[in-house]
């Protein structure tokens, strides 16, 4: 099934388009793609992304007032684009459906708390192996450790980041990180996605030595940050709402998505006799914190159980990357 090619096409045609006659000039570009997607409908039947263009077609032609007889464009060579441009998510989806396209955040820190998805927010027992997310796309395993010997509390101390293997943009690539070992590449040496022509749609970014490190996968509108705050390990992303509703019903243990199993929920009350006491723990947090909301709670939280002032900034980090992926700023603060 040749269906990517035709909407290479298409999209290269479309985002060459500028000044007042674009709009005939689109109707010709989509012309010129329903064609193509006919040529290709024997090998395709049965295929989804074939099925999902056929309707889209149908759709822009609708949106845009053309008509189904016209002139159409002569194709194009689609090679250069397919490494620059079908590897851009934000600017495929933007061309393919006319709008940019949704985007969802969530983070793991401390404890772990766990933000998930629907802006539910959760203080975790869990201790072992978890995995934050497990889609089509990415596979994300937290594993955590007691935060202090005979604490209940636990906290990440490894993070693996599996990027699984796309056809047209890159190899699959794994990251790994604990404590103390925050690399600037992926397992194999790497700091991208391989030699295919799309590679570059994946790349990863050292912003402070040892850490912060950032990790961009422009082929499916994802932004990775890992940070080390003290003894604990935290994770943040900002993906498309297509990257993280792509699993089976089945597959559906993923506390990015259903937060942390009731059993293994904490209350974030502090403790009467922590290793800090609760007073000192908000006036520590409150430097950071000013906002009394459930990141401040957790920072609380997670200085009383382990006196470990660092923690101020686990919490600090968390709230920072939630500001820059939040695509609605008005959920920043979550009040429990």
């Amino acid at each position: 099934c040749k269906i990517l090619r035709c909407n290479s096409e298409y999209v290269a045609a479309a985002l060459a388009l500028r000044g007042p006659g674009r709009g005939s000039a689109l109707c010709s570009a989509l012309r010129s793609y329903s064609r193509c997607a006919r040529r290709t409908s024997r090998t395709c039947r049965g295929d989804l992304a074939f099925h999902s263009a056929v309707h889209g077609i149908e759709d822009l032609m609708i949106h845009n007032n053309c008509s189904k007889e016209g002139p159409t464009v002569p194709p194009r060579d689609p090679r250069g684009f397919e490494a620059s441009d079908v590897c851009d998510y934000e600017r495929s989806f933007l061309y393919k459906h006319g709008r940019p396209p949704g985007f969802q955040h969530c983070a793991a820190f401390g404890d772990p708390h766990i933000r998930t998805f629907q802006h539910d927010f959760h203080t975790c027992r869990v201790e072992g192996s978890w995995p934050l997310l497990d889609n089509d796309y990415l596979f994300v395993q937290a594993t955590s450790s007691p935060v202090a010997a005979g604490s209940n509390a636990t906290v990440t101390s490894k993070l693996t980041i599996i990027f699984k293997n796309m056809k047209e943009c890159i190899d699959q690539k794994v990251y790994q990180a604990e404590l103390d070992n925050l690399p600037a590449a992926f397992q194999d040496g790497s700091v991208n996605g391989g030699s295919r022509p799309g590679g570059s749609s994946l790349t990863i970014r050292e912003r402070i030595p040892g850490r912060h490190v950032e990790i961009r996968a422009r082929y499916i509108g994802t932004t990775i940050s890992i940070r080390q705050a003290g003894r604990q390990l935290s994770f943040s992303i900002r993906a498309a709402d297509e990257v993280t509703r792509a699993f089976p019903e089945e597959q559906d243990l993923q506390l990015c998505v259903g937060g942390c199993p009731r059993n293994q929920r904490m209350s974030r009350s502090p403790r009467e006799r922590g290793r800090v006491p609760a007073e000192t723990a908000r006036q520590l947090c409150r430097e950071m914190l000013p906002v009394e909301d459930v990141y401040f709670q957790s920072c609380v939280f997670d200085v009383v159980t382990s006196g470990d002032i660092n923690f101020t900034m686990a919490a600090r980090g968390a709230l920072e990357d939630a500001r820059l992926f939040l695509p609605d700023v008005e959920k920043l603060h979550i009040f429990q």
